[in-house]
């Protein structure tokens, strides 16, 4: 039998007792008394996942995403976790957690989302993603300033006001019949957008031009949707359902309405007509022409669809409410002297702006705002963000919220006459 450990060591190293016994007891004292470590926070609360494929069929198909994932936040609360397959999402359904996400922690959650087919190993749409990619790209940032200033945006004054004058003609020309109000205000939008990018009109307002057919192609393009990448980030570099090769052909499609007129524009060195147009702001600042293509596809996707949608709830609300319609035409035939509204005369007109305003509070055109990234880890309202998880931040939810709004489900533009709140972004409960 070994012996004991203890009996190997010699009588006259018994001066090491103490020394073992003091290590011993150091040891003890750092187990008990050491500084403790920052305790990581909690994750967002939320349901709880199915295996695999996360809360993906916890969210109706039938129900609007908006509107399925404000029920959710009824439950668990105003920042929220869903697992979405291998992906996280957090979202934001109250005006403080909008502030943290868009104010307070804006630097580290300003990230952009980009959907794997668009990722896919060498996608030509991605490489030329400038929208996407601001977050990096200090040359975009400085175009974006100088093409959307107050400044530049006062210098279309003209062609906006034109366009709605025409609209209105057309509209008065159409009596007695039935007219598509939200076609015939997108084809508008559509040529005051298409003015403002090349000088040019792509469409008239029967939807005859170089431009017919771009919006169907727009919202094939904007309607993707989530595919098994963007569920699974093992598939993430694959293209297995064929999207991508599809989504490109959509934004071949697209860009062909304009390509011909930035190629003409290099050549002749100048838009036509009086002005500097977005075109020739890009290709002086050198952005190629697959950049340019990147920048008109975004342009348009994102402002003609929302202009529209909006004038259309607007005018279906004023429908709904007689009062508001009569209080709206008052003051129409008070401070209008001349035959259209001018931009000038807004300043004089603020139920027009409540009504605007109230609009938007109830029908936001983009109810989740763009899907945000977190670039880094970070800490919001007491919960962990994790890096690279996709944050959304649910504005219709907002505008519901009985803390913030009285009556929220009720069309009342008289809420904003008295109010400061407005939709530039700096005010989180609209």
């Amino acid at each position: 039998m070994s012996p004991p450990l203890l009996s190997l060591i010699p009588v006259e190293s018994n001066v090491f007792f103490p020394l073992i016994f003091l290590s011993l007891l150091f040891i003890l004292f750092l187990t008990h008394h050491r500084t403790p470590t920052r305790k990581q926070p909690p994750l967002p609360p939320g349901p709880t996942p199915w295996p695999v494929v996360g809360n993906r069929f916890q969210l109706s198909r039938k129900t609007p995403l908006h509107i399925s994932l404000a029920n959710l936040a009824q439950v668990h609360g105003p920042l929220m976790l869903l697992k979405m397959g291998s992906h996280q999402l957090i979202v934001g359904s109250s005006s403080a957690a909008a502030r943290e996400i868009l104010n307070t922690h804006d630097r580290i959650l300003s990230g952009r989302y980009i959907s794997h087919v668009i990722q896919t190993k060498g996608s030509k749409i991605h490489n030329h993603q400038l929208v996407l990619h601001d977050e990096c790209d200090h040359r975009w940032r400085r175009v974006k300033s100088e093409l959307f200033s107050a400044r530049a945006l006062e210098s279309q004054v003209g062609i906006r006001e034109r366009k709605i004058w025409e609209l209105v003609r057309h509209l008065g020309l159409m009596d007695g019949r039935v007219v598509k109000i939200k076609e015939v205000v997108t084809f508008t939008v559509k040529t005051i957008i298409s003015r403002a990018m090349v000088s040019r009109d792509f469409v008239d307002l029967e939807g005859r031009g170089e431009g017919e057919g771009l919006m169907q192609n727009v919202r094939r393009f904007a309607d993707a949707g989530a595919k098994l990448g963007d569920l699974f980030a093992v598939l993430s570099g694959w293209d297995w359902q064929g999207t991508y090769k599809e989504l490109l052909g959509v934004f071949g499609r697209c860009c062909g309405v304009w390509v011909s007129m930035v190629e003409e524009r290099r050549g002749s060195g100048s838009g036509s007509g009086s002005g500097r147009d977005f075109a020739d702001a890009l290709i002086e600042s050198g952005f190629s022409d697959d950049q340019i293509n990147a920048m008109f596809m975004e342009l348009i996707s994102a402002g003609i669809e929302s202009t529209s949608a909006t004038t259309e709830w607007a005018l279906t609300e004023l429908m709904r409410n007689p009062e508001s319609m009569q209080k709206l035409r008052q003051e129409l035939s008070k401070e209008i002297t001349g035959d259209a509204i001018r931009e000038s005369d807004l300043p004089r007109l603020p139920y027009l702006e409540a009504c605007l305003k109230e609009t938007l509070r109830l029908h936001p055109p983009g109810p989740l705002l763009l899907p945000h990234r977190a670039v880094e880890t970070c800490e919001v309202m007491g919960c962990t963000i994790p890096k690279d998880s996709q944050i959304l931040v649910n504005m219709w939810a907002i505008a519901r919220d009985l803390k913030i709004w009285d009556d929220p489900l009720r069309f009342k533009p008289e809420r904003f006459l008295s109010s400061r709140l407005d939709y530039m972004g700096t005010d989180f409960e609209y």
